[in-house]
């Protein structure tokens, strides 16, 4: 069974080409991917992104209760507002799902979870809760936008409702603002400044044309994979899952290991890889030759495999091939990508390759040499 979101109709009228994704219709583009990449990178774009999972948690015990359940400490969220990126990891520390806390108050948290893992992540969030004095609401009552670019805040300002334009433009990275059933945040997934917004469905509509009508492009599922993958964002299910750890997953940042007395679920098995070392990590792969680098292509170093692509794709910002690899790495940033029957070259580096529109990329030599 396929879901629609509640702008499908607009979508549609847009002249979106709509596939599925994970069980649900979405627009993989309205026409031309590389345009509306470079539309996020330079303007603004808008992408409908209903078909993430929306939970809330509230009683006495939420923040005790998700302070187990994520790697990340939600004691950092001192205030209302305030949002945190971490994972939910199972007892090997395998990752079940990366999401974003939001803190509403002292005892009500919302997290945004990704929509191929809703069913496994919602029996798993129920299972930790047994004997505590949370309870759980999955929202299907909201539409969720986010907007992306350089302009998207001031363009998005424009139409939001009165009530929320100055609170939402003095937005700091990482808060959010709530009146209402409205949520503006100011987070995203492309590298670019700019909100996701949660708001009723009866009124998605209306806010969409308002936003198309200050100039702000719709986007599809191809720009939002391009873009994401230009600022080193990881993709569940292509980039990380249950076979692999934070340390392998280039978010270790998301971890916070510190006060030692917090457990969390995962932690023993994640210190003890720690302390083992020698674990493959997640780099970025810049090729030199002509081609495009595609998940499943092996990667060499000195003649001797040394890992595989997990995501790979053209960079239309960088103009040449971009990929994520996880590697055992010999500490050189020369390497070589297996494509069919040839040996292209290519060189590892520190992700992120692109930032606020901007090349930010750095050679694993150069960050070794700094280090």
């Amino acid at each position: 069974m396929t879901n629609k979101t509640a702008l499908y109709d607009q979508h549609v009228a847009a002249g979106a080409k709509i596939v599925d994704f994970h069980g649900w219709l979405l627009p993989i583009h309205y026409g031309s991917q590389i345009e509306e990449h470079l539309q996020v990178r330079t303007q603004a774009g808008i992408f409908d992104v209903s078909h993430m999972t929306i939970v809330d948690l509230a009683g006495k015990d939420s923040e005790n209760f998700l302070s187990y359940l994520l790697a990340n400490d939600v004691a950092k969220l001192k205030t209302p507002g305030k949002a945190l990126y971490t994972a939910m990891l199972n007892e090997t520390a395998g990752i079940i799902d990366d999401l974003i806390v939001y803190k509403i108050n002292a005892t009500n948290f919302r997290l945004v979870l990704n929509a191929a893992t809703r069913e496994k992540d919602l029996i798993w969030i129920r299972q930790q809760l047994k004997g505590r004095e949370v309870k759980l609401t999955e929202h299907q009552d909201l539409v969720n936008l986010a907007i992306q670019g350089p302009k998207a805040r001031e363009k998005t300002a424009q139409a939001l409702p009165e009530n929320l334009r100055e609170s939402a433009l003095n937005l700091k990275p990482f808060t959010s603002v709530i009146q209402g059933d409205w949520q503006v945040s100011r987070t995203g997934y492309t590298g670019e400044d700019g909100f996701e917004v949660l708001l009723p469905k009866a009124e998605a509509a209306q806010f969409w044309q308002a936003l198309l009508a200050v100039g702000i492009k719709p986007c599809g599922l191809g720009a939002r994979d391009t873009l994401r993958l230009e600022a080193g964002l990881n993709l569940y299910g292509s980039d990380m899952d249950e076979t692999v750890t934070p340390l392998e997953s280039n978010i270790t940042w998301t971890v916070a290991l510190e006060p030692k007395a917090r457990n969390f679920i995962g932690r023993a098995a994640l210190e003890a890889q720690q302390q083992q070392g020698h674990y493959p990590h997640l780099l970025g792969l810049l090729l030199q030759d002509k081609g495009v680098l595609r998940a499943g292509q092996k990667v060499f170093q000195r003649g001797q495999e040394i890992g595989v692509i997990i995501s790979g794709t053209f960079s239309p910002t960088l103009k040449q091939s971009i990929a994520f690899a996880r590697v055992l790495a010999q500490g050189d940033e020369d390497c070589q990508v297996q494509v069919r029957d040839k040996m292209l070259t290519a060189s590892l580096v520190k992700l992120p390759f692109v930032r606020n529109g901007q090349a930010v990329f750095k050679l694993i030599k150069e960050v070794e040499g700094n280090e």
